[in-house]
Order: C-alpha cells, then sequence, then structure tokens
C-alpha cells in the first residue's frame, strides 16, 4: 500500500517534469520569443506579434510532440527487447530494425540514381524518404519474424539481429563509396537524426504508429513478467513463448521501425533509459516501467532537443550527438551511485 502511495507521488512529479521539460523545448528556438508570449500563445491569450503566434504552433509544437512520441516509443521498444532478451544491453538496433530503415533510406537517396539513372530530384522528398525507411525496417522486420517461428533460443535470434544489422551497415557503405556527394550528404544529414522537420501530417501519423506499438506493449506486460522468470517458469505459467515472442518483437517493429523512419537513426535512448527508470523507481513490474520508461524517455529527449538548439541561431547540432552526450554521464553516474545494474 505504502509503495502503491510513492509510486503515485513519483508518477506526479514526472507528469510535472514533462510538462516543464515541454515548456522549456518550445521556448527555446532561433527566434527569440519573450516567456509571457509563449503562455499567451498557448492559453489563448494575445500575443503582441503574429509570427510568433504562428512559429510556436506550426513549428515548436509540432517538434515537441515528435520529441515525445520518440524519445518514449524509443524507450519502449529498448525496454521489450532487454525483458524479451534478458540483456541489459538489448535495444531498438540489435535486431537490426533501425538498420533495416538506415538501408531503405541509403536505396533511395544513393541507389536510386546509380540503379535509375534519374536525377534525386525526381524521387526525393521528406514523404518518400519516410516512405522508404519504413520498408527497409518493416522488411527486416520480416525476416526476423520468419526466423523466430523456426529458432527457439532467444540468444541466437539476439545474434542473427545483430548480423542483419552488419550485413545492412555493409551495403550502406558500398552505396556511399559510389553516391555523389549531394546524395551522400542528404543521407549524413538524415543519419544525424533530428524531430524538427515533421508537418502536423506526419506527427498525427507517427502518434497512430506510437500508439498502436504502446497498445501491444500493455497487452504484454503479463508476458513480460514471466519473461523475466525465464522460458521454462513462462512455459510453466501457460505462456506460449512464439506467440509471445512474435508478439513483442511485431511491437518493438512498430515502435522502432516508424520512429526511425520519420525522425532518423537516434542511438542511446532506447538503450539507456530502461536502466535509468530501473534505478529510481527499483521494480522490475512492468505496469510500472512502461509508463514511466515513456515518460522518462519524453523528458530525455526534450530537453537533448532544447540543448540542441543553440541560442539565437539558425543551426541545430545532431540530436544523435546530444542524447549521448547529455544521457551517457548520467547512467554512468547512478551505476556508480548503486554500484550494481538492475534487471
Amino acid at each position: 500500500m505504502q509503495q502503491a502511495k510513492s509510486y503515485r507521488i513519483s508518477f506526479v512529479l514526472i507528469l510535472l517534469a514533462l510538462f516543464f521539460a515541454w515548456i522549456l523545448n518550445i521556448s527555446s528556438g532561433s527566434v527569440t520569443i519573450p516567456f509571457k508570449a509563449i503562455l499567451s500563445s498557448l492559453f489563448g491569450g494575445e500575443v503582441k506579434i503574429d509570427s510568433w503566434n504562428y512559429i510556436i504552433w506550426n513549428y515548436r509544437i509540432p517538434k515537441a510532440f515528435t520529441a515525445i512520441l520518440v524519445g518514449g516509443g524509443l524507450s519502449i521498444s529498448g525496454l521489450l527487447m532487454q525483458t524479451l532478451f534478458r540483456n541489459p544491453l538489448a535495444g531498438p538496433f540489435v535486431l537490426g530494425i533501425s538498420s533495416g530503415a538506415s538501408l531503405g533510406a541509403a536505396l533511395l537517396l544513393m541507389g536510386a540514381s546509380l540503379i535509375t539513372g534519374l536525377t534525386s530530384f525526381t524521387l526525393l522528398s521528406d514523404v518518400s524518404l519516410a516512405i522508404a525507411a519504413s520498408i527497409g525496417s518493416f522488411l527486416v522486420l520480416l525476416v526476423i519474424v520468419l526466423v523466430a517461428n523456426r529458432i527457439k533460443d532467444t540468444m541466437a535470434l539476439l545474434i542473427i539481429g545483430l548480423m542483419f544489422g552488419s550485413i545492412t551497415a555493409a551495403i550502406v557503405s558500398v552505396l556511399a563509396y559510389f553516391s555523389t556527394a549531394e546524395n551522400l550528404q542528404r543521407f549524413i544529414f538524415w543519419s544525424y537524426g533530428s524531430v524538427g522537420n515533421l508537418s502536423s501530417q506526419q506527427v498525427i501519423l507517427l502518434g497512430g504508429i506510437v500508439g498502436v506499438g504502446m497498445l501491444l506493449s500493455i497487452l504484454s506486460i503479463k508476458k513480460l513478467n514471466a519473461f523475466l522468470l525465464g522460458e521454462n517458469y513462462a512455459q510453466s505459467l501457460g505462456v506460449s513463448l512464439k506467440k509471445s515472442r512474435l508478439f513483442i518483437i511485431i511491437a518493438t517493429g512498430l515502435l522502432a521501425g516508424g520512429i526511425t523512419a520519420f525522425a532518423g537513426p537516434i542511438a542511446f535512448v532506447g538503450l539507456a533509459v530502461p536502466h535509468l527508470t530501473r534505478q529510481i523507481f527499483d521494480t522490475m513490474e512492468h505496469r510500472v516501467l512502461i509508463p514511466s520508461v515513456f515518460l522518462y524517455g519524453a523528458i530525455l529527449m526534450l530537453l537533448c532537443d532544447t540543448i540542441a538548439q543553440l541560442p539565437n541561431s539558425a543551426n541545430v547540432l545532431p540530436i544523435n550527438a546530444i542524447t549521448s552526450l547529455v544521457g551517457a554521464p548520467v547512467v554512468i553516474w547512478l551505476l556508480v551511485r548503486k554500484r550494481k545494474m538492475l534487471f
């Protein structure tokens, strides 16, 4: 009873932290907007300059919601992988799903002109890039699902996922070697990751994908708790290992593949946030972990995106670099303080 009460207090504090991180993210950018004007715009008051209102509602708010979806979704996919494989180093990149998205983007950006001879202007747009990355991630996911039907050992499946990542990275390297400088530069910018290039319609579509992935994750809570006790124990509880693994892999593919397609490959978040959450909540119960991991991932991504935006400058630092620079020292400090990795 006392523990449930402490969780309620913790969730209230996390939600308050998420709100302040969201406000801070909306307040930052290349154009300086007074904090009072931002609050007036958000709560329907008058704003002195119309362009401030336009920037807040058409650029900063969609970007802030994208950061929440990306951070929360990637963190949940990392939690699912770490529980399924009972391995603290597992993450959304491990099964090759994110690498598949990178391969799809690379084939469009660098391979299309080599194969067809068409110029990049006939093929490239943000929508076509998202479609290509989605197709790449889901083709890899399809192969993983077929392999999972034949292999019972989850560690073997983990290694096969790493091999898929190596194969796709090798193909991307070959495409980069023969690509033009212009197409190579476009792919490199996509690989930096970004949460600021999506339209409102794309944010809604991304929200739908993350929502379905979250729903599948919530439906898997009992199976995830059983997997933590070992596959034999899970089977003794009546859990179908094959169906459960497929269910969890599909949820991970939707979250990691869909997010990578729209925001680019963003490392570290999916691996680190579940560890951060376990250190703070000190529980293995997925009814607590799934919502808390989503909220912590959203807060981390909002703060990283805020730091990535240089004040009074149109330049934005690569979000991949910021997530590692900000998050890694925090994880190291927590592990040194606790003197062990909870899992």
